[in-house]
């Protein structure tokens, strides 16, 4: 009896299951785009500021 013949095709080694829901590549975060420096630690002092 041939048993690998038997259920499904086995999941490719080291691969997710799934997609990231935020990963590179897609409308939400493109290739190439990423936010300058200054401008997140801009955002970092004024949300900081926000909560004291």
């Amino acid at each position: 009896m041939d048993y690998s013949k038997m259920g499904g095709a086995k999941q490719p080694k080291n691969t997710p299951k799934h997609a990231e829901h935020n990963a590179y590549g897609t409308d939400k975060t493109p290739y190439g785009k990423k936010d300058p420096k200054a401008e997140l630690l801009a955002r970092m002092k004024a949300a900081a500021k926000k909560g004291k």
